[in-house]
């Protein structure tokens, strides 16, 4: 029988001081806001690129599908949150489990395609379908509810930061428990010699489907959190930069660690914000420098603070 693994001490502080963050930070509640549900994203790429291997480009269409799934049903059936968020997890859920049949088999190149393919199609249909979804000018008109029919999402977004923290909360928890079971095990055997998985008997095509149809349902979460307390769903949840950020949030924090979702988010993000209130036009021109030198140097590397004094000797040396 596995032992449960325990909660350390820094993850209980780390989890108190992210709840408490829009409570505290009241003028940055917005960006707590977008911080978690890129770390909700981020969280569900890990679940299939970190723990099984599954490299994926078309994420953004589970997220997209969560995103209007949340949109339309605020505002063609019900206003209320919750309903509404499971009805986007279950509508990314079920186009997961249908897209996992088109990536149980071939090389990493073909999964790239197919995913990548997948996202294309879905926001083509996004756009074309504009008696439904708005089409290029988005989904407008999106009013929610009061969550729990008490707390309004106001304009300054502590109820939306607190909503998205809570939810990123309860589904890591559910991700930790997973990776750390004994299907979590079956997954990292599989991403580390998928024929030696075969060989011993792990039902290989199964699980793989199984956990791209959860990380589906988590990723459409996170765009159901994102137009429920945007209140707008537009073409740009389907779009490749989605993917390709979500991919970049993991390399800063590290993959096959659930917690590099969140601390890639939360540098990513702040890091964005803040280069891009400096210089708006080449913002991305000092992202990517910040990314080739993380690539370079190496994350744990980058961290220590006397690897730059051995840089600087080095180079005073020459």
């Amino acid at each position: 029988m596995k032992v449960p693994v325990r909660w350390a001490w820094w993850e209980a502080v780390l989890w108190i001081a992210l709840l408490a963050s829009p409570l505290v930070f009241r003028e940055r509640a917005l960006l707590i806001n977008e911080i978690a549900i890129v770390a909700l994203f981020a969280v569900s790429l890990d679940l299939i690129l970190g723990f099984t291997g599954i490299v994926s480009l078309g994420h953004a269409a589970f997220f997209g599908m969560g995103a209007y799934a949340a949109a339309l049903f605020a505002k063609l059936v019900m206003p209320d949150p919750l309903v509404g968020l499971l009805v986007a997890i279950g509508v990314s859920t079920l186009l997961g489990a249908v897209c996992s049949m088109t990536i149980i088999r071939g090389s990493d190149l073909t999964r790239l395609m197919v995913t990548l393919g997948v996202g294309l199609i879905l926001a083509e249909l996004a756009n074309k379908l504009d008696w439904l979804t708005g089409g290029a000018d988005g989904l407008q008109g999106v009013i929610m509810g009061p969550l729990l029919g008490r707390f309004e999402f106001d304009l300054y977004g502590q109820t939306s930061a607190l909503y998205s923290l809570l939810v990123l909360f309860l589904l890591f928890v559910l991700a930790r428990h997973l990776v750390n079971s004994p299907f979590g095990a079956t997954l990292k055997a599989i991403r580390d010699n998928r024929l030696r998985a075969m060989a011993i008997g792990i039902p290989v095509t199964q699980r793989i489907a199984l956990v791209y149809t959860i990380a589906a349902g988590m990723a459409g979460a996170a765009g159901g959190l994102l137009a429920q307390t945007s209140g707008f769903a537009s073409l740009d949840v389907f779009e490749f930069h989605r993917s390709a950020d979500v991919m970049l949030v993991l390399v800063v924090g590290g993959t096959g660690w659930l917690y590099g979702g969140v601390a890639g988010a939360l540098v990513f993000t702040l890091l964005q914000n803040f280069i891009s209130s400096i210089t708006p036009q080449y913002w991305t021109f000092w992202i990517g420098l910040f990314l080739v030198v993380l690539v370079q140097v190496g994350r744990e590397r980058l961290l220590r603070p006397w690897t730059w004094w051995s840089v600087l000797r080095s180079g005073g040396s020459k």
